[in-house]
């Protein structure tokens, strides 16, 4: 990593969500930020559910979003690596992304090294078996019978009724967990992390899924970073090389 640049974290996007009112103002703000961020960037990490719903048919992806896509591939041309986690609402993301626009994709939590801070990077969702009802749709969703079922059905339909589900999904998450941070005891990816650092010493976890922007301890010399969202907060981490830091973008762009 050289002297002067950076490594960003964000997630959390939901580009194309039922629930936002200007999705071109929307995606245009993103895609604002990461043209801020180009010069600095020595790598740009995506923590899931940058899309709403993805699902990739053998020759059709979901329309939309060409401004991001093409901010994608400018960065990843400029030398930038990108790397995407899928996240609960983009869990079908498969090599469209990858092959277009030259980005590295992760299905799976991952360990990484940035300057001698080890670092466990995950969307969030599913880590243990604290929310079984969850995980046990997770194990459905990705099964590669159920993928190839859905896959059969016309796109209009079947992206539509992914749609609806999405929806639903968050609306039913809104009730039961919203995006204010419930406390230690009782936030998964909190309870998650402690019992991992008894097996596995780490510096950080960095996590999305919870659209709350929060820096919590979770050991002795652990903590985790929530990275909160971009439909009301426009929150991203920022890494010097030596300090991780909770910014926000300017939400008038």
């Amino acid at each position: 990593m050289e002297e002067y640049k950076k490594i960003y974290f964000a997630s959390d996007v939901h580009l194309g969500a039922p629930g936002i009112t200007d999705h071109r103002a929307h995606e245009k703000r993103f895609v604002s930020w990461l043209d801020s961020i180009k010069e600095s960037a020595a790598e740009i990490y995506l923590m899931g559910d940058i899309f709403d719903f993805w699902f990739e048919y053998k020759h059709v992806v979901p329309r939309g979003f060409t401004r991001f896509l093409g901010k994608l591939s400018e960065l990843t041309d400029m030398g930038i690596p990108i790397h995407f986690f899928t996240g609960n609402h983009d869990i079908w993301l498969y090599d469209y992304l990858e092959n277009e626009c030259g980005i590295k994709v992760y299905r799976k939590p991952v360990i990484r090294d940035f300057n001698g801070y080890k670092v466990f990077l995950a969307h969030g969702d599913g880590l243990g078996k604290y929310d079984r009802h969850y995980n046990f749709l997770k194990s459905v969703f990705t099964n590669p019978f159920a993928q190839w079922l859905f896959a059969r059905i016309h796109p209009n339909l079947g992206i539509g009724i992914a749609n609806m589900w999405s929806g639903k999904s968050r609306e039913k998450n809104n009730r039961v967990y919203g995006d204010n941070y419930l406390g230690d005891d009782k936030e998964f990816s909190v309870l998650f992390a402690k019992e991992y650092l008894k097996k596995e010493k780490v510096d950080y976890f960095i996590f999305g899924h919870r659209h709350v922007a929060r820096k919590v301890g979770v050991g002795p010399e652990c903590q985790l970073i929530f990275l909160g969202d971009w439909i009301k907060l426009n929150s991203y981490v920022e890494f010097d090389g030596s300090t991780f830091e909770l910014k926000y973008y300017n939400q008038n762009v």
